[in-house]
């Protein structure tokens, strides 16, 4: 019920007007990115990753990444990041895309449904400042969250990057290491209607959608 009135949600704009998302547009990717908060924060099992959300600088969606070929090399997906704000709201949508590397999935996997919750200011300046490769910066602590990992508590805590993924129903077991997220700079163009890059939309607040903020909402909703 509280994922079909969200969805009801997100059909409205702001105003009561219609929202067109079409599969494929930014708004689409948008859109999925909040069914997917729903989807994973929602149940028992996302208890561990809103305690987390609460003290997150910035989260990363992949709503639907991993469709096929992940054992040999990996299909990737859209995803979106949010950061933050002084206020203790979330920023406007940056646009990414993830993708390469050999992603760890279950046989028999298709797709999977991926949060990155960024702990740190390193963690967010690492995504904004160049691509990034999980796992492949020394500097940089990575953990995942998910059923049975529990025990890792002490590990997460002192984590930079912590992932939290949800696949065919099934939480955790999928190993993003080797995969790399690359800023999508023409959605973003797109969306917002004019060019702007991510460090502008997430922290220094530039650039606004109407059609992002049930998004926004959802991650108030489950971060506060």
């Amino acid at each position: 019920m509280k994922t079909f009135l969200l969805g009801m949600a997100i059909a409205t704009a702001t105003l009561g007007t219609p929202a067109v998302a079409l599969a494929g547009t930014p708004q689409h990717l948008v859109d999925s990115s909040t069914l997917a908060v729903e989807d994973m924060m929602g149940g028992a099992e996302g208890s561990q990753a809103q305690t987390f959300l609460r003290k997150a600088k910035a989260v990363v969606v992949c709503p639907d990444v991993f469709r096929a070929g992940f054992f040999i090399g990996g299909e990737g997906g859209g995803c979106v990041m949010v950061a933050r704000t002084a206020d203790g709201s979330w920023s406007y949508p940056a646009f990414y895309n993830m993708g390469s590397g050999s992603f760890g999935l279950q046989i028999g996997v298709q797709n999977a449904e991926v949060m990155m919750l960024i702990m740190t200011n390193g963690g967010l300046n690492a995504i904004l400042n160049s691509q990034f490769k999980l796992g492949a910066d020394a500097g940089l602590a990575v953990a995942t969250l998910g059923a049975g990992v529990s025990g890792a508590m002490s590990t997460a805590i002192n984590a930079d990057i912590l992932t939290f993924s949800k696949a065919q129903g099934l939480y955790g077991g999928i190993s993003l290491s080797g995969s790399v997220l690359s800023n999508d700079a023409g959605t973003e163009q797109a969306y917002y209607g004019q060019q702007l890059d991510a460090r502008q939309i997430v922290v220094d607040g530039q650039g606004s959608n109407p059609g992002a903020n049930p998004l926004r909402t959802i991650l108030t909703r489950y971060g506060q």
